[in-house]
């Protein structure tokens, strides 16, 4: 064999070795070639779009309710936990209907929880009642003291949306009442406060409110009383 043809084959024997070994290469570690350039794009693009990646966008979904909410309590967008009116008593054996509402059941920036309160006088005569405040839970404290009542438009050291007083409420001593004609009725609108003391915003709970309502006769020689409130929820 010539020299010539010794150099041919040998070089295609190599030739051959190495086609080979590069197919065993890709038998043993199937899609190595994608995993390292198609594969790997695809996986990245995934990564960047999230939709590979439920926990990242439960994260961010979660980090965006969490700037709007205390322990997962408050509702999106506000600034304070939900209010609702859990309890109401009976009417009071007293000649007038109390009745509350809430006219804004969530803490925003812009104004704390707010609520309506109502007295009718459902007999046929006039009648005088006090205290004039109190009964329409003006200055009205929950039983535990967490919480406050306070005559709506009124400016008060508080921060907005958090809504917690930074002192204490002066309240005048003096002793107020209101005239209802029969059948008439009378409305007060009251803003919901946290008491100061503590350093969390409107906290989370049930608290119960309570006043007692008072009609004079008319000479105010007499009087009948009765006790009337309800319970909020905050969650």
């Amino acid at each position: 064999m010539s020299p010539t043809r010794r150099t041919m084959l040998k070089t295609a024997g190599l030739l051959s070795v190495a086609a080979l070994a590069g197919c065993t290469s890709n038998a043993e570690t199937p899609g190595g070639d994608d995993s390292n350039g198609q594969n790997g794009s695809n996986d990245a693009g995934d990564d960047g779009n999230g939709s590979d990646l439920p926990d990242s966008n439960d994260s961010g979904s979660s980090g965006g309710n969490d700037s709007g909410s205390s322990d997962g309590t408050r509702p999106a967008g506000t600034g304070g936990p939900g209010v609702v009116v859990s309890d109401t008593d009976d009417a009071p054996e007293v000649p007038v209907a109390p009745s509350v509402e809430l006219t804004e059941d969530v803490a925003t920036d812009d104004h704390p929880p707010q609520l309506r309160v109502t007295i009718t006088n459902e007999s046929d005569r006039a009648v005088r009642l006090g205290e004039g405040r109190d009964v329409f839970f003006q200055y009205v404290s929950d039983t535990e003291n967490d919480l406050i009542l306070l005559p709506a438009g009124g400016e008060y050291d508080a921060e907005p949306g958090c809504w917690r007083l930074a002192e204490p409420i002066a309240i005048t001593s003096e002793y107020r009442t209101i005239t209802l004609e029969p059948g008439a009725s009378k409305e007060e609108l009251v803003d919901l406060y946290a008491t100061p003391g503590e350093d969390a915003c409107l906290p989370v709970g049930e608290f119960r409110f309570e006043a007692t309502y008072t009609v004079l006769s008319e000479s105010m020689e007499s009087e009948e009383r009765a006790t009337w409130g309800f319970s909020l929820s905050l969650e």
